[in-house]
């Protein structure tokens, strides 16, 4: 893989020919969570596409921003798929905040985005989002001036978040120059009281209906034992995607493609590969 870092997201592409297909993550992420199955999709075996695995403002290695904003978001998003290939089309996926992401940028840019597969999101507001909140005060918590090494830090996380995946998940996050140590999160705009948890678990229902419904082909990927897709979702989702087909993966949580990744790529392999080879 190939790393671009400009005055747009940081990217990191894979392949060199086919579709383009670029990827978002969620909350906490970065565009590299996406590596295996972008490596699955751009490899030798007759399923050749061109990756782009970005991280989204105020994650990863992307610049930050002053305020959270999923249209800001979007926008960033947009123009990097711009530059990165000017004048032609994307098969867009997100996971989660990535998912939110993609929907707008294809609702309101419908021009750049060919395909969509939103992964274990719905465009609506969620209520809950203390675990968001508890995440936040663990790692801000780390005493980075005294930390001497990673595992120290994934002892003190452990002691608060007992499941050893998503330890590892929030601390690929924390980065060491030097002796010292620093987090790539913005928490100062995403956890902002008033503008953090609620923007992030939100939704811009006004602006939203204010766009075209998207005639694209949309895949609405579904984790079978997450909670954040619900019946009541399918006739929203259905009033701005048309053409969306739901498709529920068995023995997976709210990080479908973590938890199936072979899986995931057999959909996205059908979903964007194969559909474009019949246009």
């Amino acid at each position: 893989m190939t790393a671009a870092t400009s005055r747009r997201l940081h990217t990191l592409a894979a392949g060199t020919s086919g579709p383009r297909i670029a990827f978002l993550h969620g909350l906490f992420g970065q565009g590299r969570n996406w590596s295996q199955i972008a490596k699955a999709l751009s490899g030798p075996d007759g399923d050749q596409a061109q990756c782009l695995l970005v991280d989204l403002p105020d994650h990863g290695h992307s610049p930050w921003s002053d305020h959270f904003s999923l249209q800001a978001y979007a926008a960033s998003v947009a123009a990097t798929l711009r530059a990165t290939a000017p004048g032609e089309r994307w098969t867009l996926v997100g996971h989660s905040l990535g998912g939110k992401v993609a929907m707008i940028v294809a609702l309101s840019q419908p021009d750049l985005i060919e395909r969509l597969a939103v992964i274990d999101i719905a465009p609506r507001h969620y209520r809950s989002h203390q675990w968001f909140v508890d995440y936040v005060n663990v790692m801000r918590a780390l005493p980075l001036d005294s930390l001497p090494d990673r595992a120290s830090a994934n002892a003190a996380l452990a002691q608060h978040i007992p499941d050893p995946a998503v330890c590892a998940f929030l601390l690929q996050n924390l980065r060491r120059h030097g002796t010292a140590w620093s987090w790539q999160i913005n928490f100062d705009v995403l956890a902002r009281p008033g503008t953090g948890p609620a923007g992030v678990a939100g939704w811009p229902t006004a602006d939203a209906t204010a766009y075209q419904p998207f005639r694209g082909p949309v895949a609405w990927v579904a984790g079978a034992e997450s909670t954040y897709i619900t019946d009541r979702d399918a006739e929203p989702m259905r009033a701005l995607f048309p053409r969306v087909t739901q498709v529920t993966v068995k023995d997976a949580g709210h990080w479908v493609h973590s938890d199936q990744p072979e899986v995931v790529t057999q959909i996205l392999r059908r979903f964007a590969l194969s559909t474009a080879r019949r246009h």
